[in-house]
């Protein structure tokens, strides 16, 4: 593609005066509504490092936080009709970028963008929709202030809503198919927004419809359920203390790094073959828990994909088991 075109391009297409009615909330949970300009961002040569969890990666060709719904939407329709590579983040917590970078598009839903609607929630009884673009953290923490229940154990997930659809994220014996009533995406094939129900979704472990179907997640329902809300925040910080505990929160990471095999604990596979703490360049098992691969100091993307191929021969001659990543890697290598 001509990255100078399809920048210019972007940001002719982004570019608007035109204001819009948008709803975010204060440190508190207090709702504000407000009127206000929403800039897009278009940035070419993004490293991808600063986008990601895992701080490893080369350049994206461009990377676009279009910071509204039908901003996100237009991008795609113009990308489509190009015949331009793109693809999807959220929050960049479950992603390597290679070394040698994206050679094409990485549209952003997960927004810092001030007035974004792109995570914005609405709340009726017990049903709540919120924009695929917000922090799991962050819908947590305000459902609970509402005493709305069924987030807390994926409370700790550090990803957006969108991704934790997209992957079916889980923690601590709790998934989002438990809580997800239905969503609704774009689909870039027929250029139409529908509404997709929970049966439809195919949602398995860390699978879902959309790693096949193409459809970019615009705004997730979940059923959530009425309780005390000290009961839920209580619930929340007891999760945390165990997971701070427990895993290596200090170092970048992306979170689990292999699938659990059936039958099997990936963190004990990895441990009992004797690979707990072992390092190739600045990526290591952590020794805190052995599940976490971790960028113990500059490392690669390549640094990371060497030392899961390492796992992966071991605890195969060991057990007999392929370990797959959980982790998305992306990308060019160097």
């Amino acid at each position: 593609m001509n990255k100078d075109k399809v920048y210019k391009d972007l940001k002719k297409l982004l570019k608007t005066e035109e204001p819009v009615e948008v709803i975010s909330y204060s440190e508190s949970g207090e709702e504000e509504t407000g009127i206000c300009i929403i800039e897009s961002k278009v940035i070419k040569n993004a490293p991808m490092k600063e986008y990601t969890s895992f701080k490893v990666g080369g350049h994206a060709d461009i990377l676009v936080d279009p910071g509204h719904k039908d901003r996100l939407v237009k991008t795609i329709i113009y990308l489509e009709n190009e015949n331009i590579p793109y693809i999807i983040m959220g929050n960049g917590s479950n992603m390597v970028f290679r070394d040698g970078g994206y050679r094409g598009v990485v549209i952003l839903t997960y927004s810092n963008v001030d007035g974004s609607n792109m995570g914005d929630v609405d709340v009726h009884d017990s049903n709540v929709t919120a924009g695929a673009g917000i922090l799991l953290s962050t819908l947590a923490k305000l459902m609970a202030e509402d005493g709305l229940s069924g987030l807390e154990p994926i409370s700790g997930v550090p990803g957006t809503l969108g991704g934790a659809v997209f992957m079916n994220a889980g923690a601590y014996g709790g998934e989002i198919k438990d809580i997800i009533k239905s969503v609704r995406a774009y689909d870039p094939a027929s250029n139409t927004v529908e509404t997709i129900k929970k049966t439809d979704m195919d949602l398995g472990y860390r699978h879902s419809i959309f790693h096949e179907n193409g459809k970019i997640i615009l705004d997730v329902t979940l059923e959530l359920t009425h309780e005390n809300p000290q009961k839920i925040t209580a619930t929340m910080r007891e999760l945390t203390k165990k997971r701070n505990a427990k895993q290596p929160v200090n170092l970048p990471s992306a979170g689990s790094f292999f699938k659990r095999p059936e039958g099997f604990f990936a963190g004990k596979l990895i441990q009992d073959s004797g690979l707990k703490g072992l390092q190739r360049g600045g990526a290591q098992i952590s020794e805190l828990h052995s599940g976490f691969m971790v960028n113990a100091g500059d490392a690669t993307a390549q640094d990371i994909e060497d030392l899961m191929s390492v796992v992966q021969a071991v605890v195969f001659d060991k057990f007999g088991v392929m370990m797959e990543p959980e982790v998305r890697i992306i990308g060019e290598y160097l």
